[in-house]
């Protein structure tokens, strides 16, 4: 008798803590119920499927304009970035947006060229406009606010975004070479 209410004890705690998990986990804010600091507003958004990352847009039709905010978890020692790919479906050859948090506590963001694997992360100008780029760092996140286009090529692009644990004089650092960073593309619709 006493060995059942032992595990009778035990099965409830479980079941306790699974609800306790499963109600923290539909308060955590995603994409569609995320409130920036700044109050901006986003009318779209999409909860990506790796890295803990979320992008927020607004398209504007009559410039061919996207307003961007892409935030990922990322502690203040690494980086991020989110890159529109015009050719194809892999990081090499995409146009980045980089953030990361310089060893004086202020935030650095740019645009850069993905050319190799072995990129060289220093800052250049990509094939569209990008204006209007900040980043923040609030509570273990990084977001990376941006202004891209016109495009003329349509609305329908491919996107890669990435997360990298370690920076070296004001430039970012290799990304692991597995798992999740490897699975971060995908094709985006901005209408």
């Amino acid at each position: 008798m006493h060995y059942l209410m032992a595990i009778t004890k035990r099965t409830i705690i479980l079941i306790i803590c699974v609800l306790i998990s499963l109600a923290s986990d539909s308060l955590a804010q995603n994409c569609s119920n995320y409130t920036f600091p700044s109050n901006q507003v986003f009318s779209s958004c999409s909860d990506l499927p790796v890295l803990d990352a979320h992008l927020h847009w607004n398209y504007i039709p009559s410039t061919k304009r996207i307003q961007i905010a892409y935030r990922a978890a990322q502690n203040s020692t690494g980086w991020i970035a989110w890159a529109i790919n015009p050719t194809g479906l892999t990081m090499v050859g995409s146009q980045a947006l980089v953030a990361f948090r310089n060893s004086n506590g202020s935030m650095t963001a740019y645009t850069t060229q993905v050319t190799s694997y072995n990129p060289s992360m220093q800052p250049q100008a990509l094939s569209f406009p990008v204006s209007n780029i900040s980043a923040t760092y609030t509570n273990n996140e990084m977001t990376i606010f941006a202004v891209v286009g016109p495009f003329g090529n349509g609305t329908t692009f491919n996107h890669v975004w990435q997360a990298g644990n370690s920076i070296s004089d004001d430039i970012p650092q290799s990304h692991p070479m597995a798992g999740p960073n490897t699975q971060s593309i995908g094709k985006l619709s901005f209408l």
